[in-house]
């Protein structure tokens, strides 16, 4: 007999298989440095290749979608993508993809100083202060200047934070920092650990309180993260994380681990057998042998089987907490 939870499970996926056939509206996002980035929303149309000009980054995977398709004027929930440090907005893709087919507008921002396009302040804290901001002004664009911004329901706002883009999660829905705990840990002379030492730390960073769930992939830097830093956290969150991490990459998975586990709230956790790349999109063969780092895998794992039930299970969270009793149409 399944369980309520395999039925929600099948029923999504019976939903997207429903849908395969059609591709995500795409708009791009191109107003200066402090807003960039793509708009995916439902669509009824054939993919084709989306040249992205300016906004393109070398070596990345081409885009597919249906460019500037009308925007249906029902309601519909928005989930704003934060990407990783030195990642760009089309960095999960098929998640952004996949939620649009389902029902959702989805925005994914470029970082302004925190991305593949420019990473010139990521040594100190500075962006530790942007990149929730850039969030905040993501959100204000999409609600009040975005010319389609009727056809969202201001009051079903979601969140999707990968690696440091769950770093900014956290902040936005409650989380505080203890540098005090990060100086233990500062034994160079990176800008990051004069920052700390000095005592030259930001303080209130920004939340908002229109996003009402959220979910936080592999979520990092945690060092400045304690269970007291994150008790103010009450919104339904939906955690992953990878079991190998990215140490290389300042990814620790057991600190992944104790942050995450000290979310309040029961969140729904996952646990992946994998690094912490296995949660950016399957990688093509021209972009796996210039990036290599972020595609390569464990033995047996396999990224695109993985991402389908991934993309799922986001989508199946975001439809619980952000559109039940909705009706989700093109």
């Amino acid at each position: 007999m399944l369980r309520l939870s395999q039925v929600a499970t099948c029923l999504v996926l019976f939903c997207l298989s429903t849908i395969s056939g059609q591709a995500a509206g795409i708009q791009l996002l191109d107003r200066g440095p402090q807003i960039s980035g793509g708009i995916w929303y439902p669509c009824d149309g054939t993919p084709a290749p989306v040249e992205l000009g300016k906004l393109a980054l070398p070596a990345a995977d081409q885009l597919r979608g249906v460019r500037d398709c009308p925007v249906s004027k029902r309601k519909h929930p928005l989930v704003l993508i934060s990407h990783g440090t030195g990642g760009w907005f089309a960095g999960h893709h098929d998640t952004a993809e996949t939620l649009a087919d389902a029902g959702f507008i989805v925005v994914a921002i470029n970082h302004p100083g925190d991305s593949g396009y420019d990473s010139s302040p990521s040594e100190g804290l500075s962006n530790w202060v942007s990149r929730p901001q850039d969030v905040v002004r993501a959100f204000d664009f999409m609600l009040n200047d975005w010319k389609d911004h009727t056809a969202i329901d201001p009051e079903k706002i979601g969140f999707f934070g990968f690696s440091k883009g769950g770093y900014t999660g956290l902040v936005l829905v409650g989380a505080t920092l203890d540098f005090q705990r990060g100086a233990s840990n500062c034994n160079n002379k990176s800008r990051f650990c004069e920052q700390v030492n000095s005592g030259d730390v930001p303080r209130n960073l920004p939340q908002d309180h229109r996003i009402k769930a959220a979910v936080l992939v592999d979520p990092a830097p945690t060092v400045a993260f304690t269970k007291d830093t994150l008790a103010a956290i009450s919104i339904p969150i939906q955690t992953w994380r990878s079991e190998l991490g990215a140490k290389e990459r300042g990814v620790d998975p057991s600190g992944v681990s104790r942050v995450l586990n000290d979310v309040p709230g029961n969140p729904e956790a996952h646990v992946v057998s994998a690094g912490h790349f296995a949660f950016l999109p399957p990688c093509s063969p021209e972009f796996a042998a210039s990036k290599p780092l972020f595609c390569s895998d464990p033995s047996g794992f396999d990224r695109e089987a993985f991402h389908r039930q991934f993309n799922v299970d986001v989508v199946r969270f975001f439809r619980h907490h952000l559109a039940s009793g909705t009706v989700l149409a093109k």
